[in-house]
Formats: structure tokens, C-alpha cells, sequence
């Protein structure tokens, strides 16, 4: 006698006692179900104990074991293959193939071009004209000096916007004259800053210190360079104070009414250490 525990295995014993090739007659659809069912509920698989094999009649056994086996094979693949989505959380699983983005830096510092001639004018026109009437390079002159001199410019560009910039030429003299309104001297050791101006919707953010300060740091890698020099008018002064320039008195060139006071910035980098070191 067979030892029943369960309904269940009594009903299949029963079932297997009337017809004997019952279980190599199920379908394998029927089979992968019945596995399927039994490993999520954590139990032997069906065809796997006892009252379903081992209790049925000989040439049942025999006929059905290979064919079973394979089953069993298949029905765990499947089973494996149907969760392997599931085994790892979506946050490590790896992205699939993504296409470049073609996207603008966010900031970004360079040495202006004659192209952005037309940008560089139209905030300088804005910037000055409001406050004292009067342009220092007029678009001809912008263009000049970024066509003889575009390394001693620096323009702050966000998302391939132009929002500051700075133009400035090399010149001989200690002094400013006249002539340095409009000449670039390829051998002289000064930069002159003819002029910082940022975009209207982009002030009182300290963007213009934050472009000094780095114009003058990139003054400090040139090796013909050793001071700077500029000249503004009289409120202006706080300002270039904290970016290190001096007050060298009142200067020589007027336009019209306005007056200016004449700074300068020594130039004390690795590139005149070098330059002065004998080496």
C-alpha cells in the first residue's frame, strides 16, 4: 500500500491506478505549468515526488523519465530567463545605447575672434553710452584690435552666449597717450585694457571681477608681459582697487568733459620670475 498524506496525492494516485500512462500522455504545456507552480510555492515539483513517479507502474517510470528530465531542464531556463530583468534594481542595471548629445558648455573662457566683433560692440554700446555717452572702441576698432592682438582679449561666454569681455593691446611707454586709443605695439611689455563691459541682464552677479581676475592671471603666463595698465573714470576706482590695480594719478588723455584716473597692475608671475631668474 502506498503511503497517502495528502488529498491531493490521493487523487493523483488514484488517477495514475486508472490509466497508467496518464502523467506521458500530459501535454508539456500542462507539465512546464505544474512546475512553475510548485517552485513558487516552494515545493517539489510535481512530476518530482513520489506519488507522481516512484509510486506508479514500471514501464510508466521507464518511458517517462527522459522526456520528463528535459522538461524539468527547459522549465528551469524558462523560469530563469522569464526573471532575469527582475534580479537586479533598475538603478544598476546598465543604460542601454544612448546618442551623443550635442549640448553647449555651460561657461566658458576664450580669446575673442573678429566674428565676435558685433556681440562685443553691441554690450559695450550698452554699458557706456547709458552712463557716460561715449564708446572706447568704436565696431571698426573692435574689429582692429581682434584682428592684430586676439590673444590679449578674453570673452565669458555661457551656454555660447557672450556676457563679459575684456580687449586689450600691448603698448611701450609708462604712460598712456593718446596714440595708445588705437595703436597695438607688438613689442612693448604693457597691456593696455581699453575696456570691460558686461551684458545688461548679467551685472551686479561679480562677474566682472571674477573676468579680471582671470585675465590677469592668464597676463601672468605671457613672458613678454610685465605690467597692466588702464584708465577709468573716478567712481570706477574702488573697483579696480580690488582686483589689485594702483591709482597712478590723474591721466593725460580727456574726451571731451570726461576726465580719467590712470592704474596699474604689476605683473609678478612664474613667466617674469623666469624671465628674471638668470636661468
Amino acid at each position: 500500500m502506498c503511503d497517502v498524506s495528502s488529498p491531493a496525492q490521493r487523487c493523483v494516485i488514484l488517477r495514475c491506478r486508472v490509466c497508467p500512462l496518464a502523467s506521458g500522455l500530459e501535454s508539456n504545456r500542462t507539465r512546464g505549468y505544474k512546475y512553475r507552480r510548485s517552485s513558487a510555492l516552494g515545493a517539489e515539483p510535481w512530476d518530482r515526488r513520489g506519488a507522481g513517479t516512484g509510486r506508479t507502474s514500471s514501464s510508466s517510470s521507464s518511458s517517462s523519465s527522459s522526456p520528463e528530465r528535459a522538461l524539468t531542464r527547459s522549465s528551469a531556463l524558462m523560469s530563469v530567463v522569464s526573471a532575469a530583468p527582475f534580479l537586479r534594481p533598475p538603478c544598476l542595471r546598465s543604460p542601454g545605447p544612448q546618442g551623443r548629445r550635442h549640448t553647449l558648455p555651460a561657461s566658458e573662457f576664450r580669446s575673442l575672434s573678429p566674428e565676435d566683433a558685433i556681440s562685443v560692440f553691441e554690450i559695450e554700446r550698452e554699458a557706456f553710452i547709458s552712463v557716460s555717452g561715449e564708446c572706447p572702441l568704436h565696431l571698426d576698432e573692435v574689429r582692429h584690435f581682434l584682428t592684430l592682438c586676439p590673444e590679449l582679449s578674453l570673452g565669458w561666454f555661457e551656454e555660447g552666449r557672450l556676457v563679459a569681455f575684456i580687449i586689450g593691446s600691448l603698448w611701450d611707454r609708462e604712460r598712456l597717450t593718446l596714440d595708445a586709443l588705437t595703436l597695438h605695439k607688438p613689442h612693448g611689455t604693457t597691456v593696455h585694457v581699453h575696456v570691460l563691459a558686461v551684458h545688461r541682464t548679467f551685472r551686479q552677479q561679480g562677474k566682472g571681477s571674477i573676468l579680471m581676475w582671470r585675465y590677469l592671471q592668464y597676463l601672468r603666463c605671457l613672458p613678454c608681459v610685465r605690467r597692466a595698465v588702464l584708465m577709468c573714470e573716478e567712481f570706477l576706482v574702488p573697483f579696480y582697487q580690488k582686483s589689485g590695480f594702483k591709482a597712478q594719478g590723474p591721466s593725460e588723455i580727456t574726451v571731451g568733459p570726461l576726465t580719467f584716473i590712470e592704474m596699474f597692475y604689476p605683473v609678478r608671475g612664474h613667466a617674469f620670475m623666469r624671465r628674471n631668474s638668470g636661468c
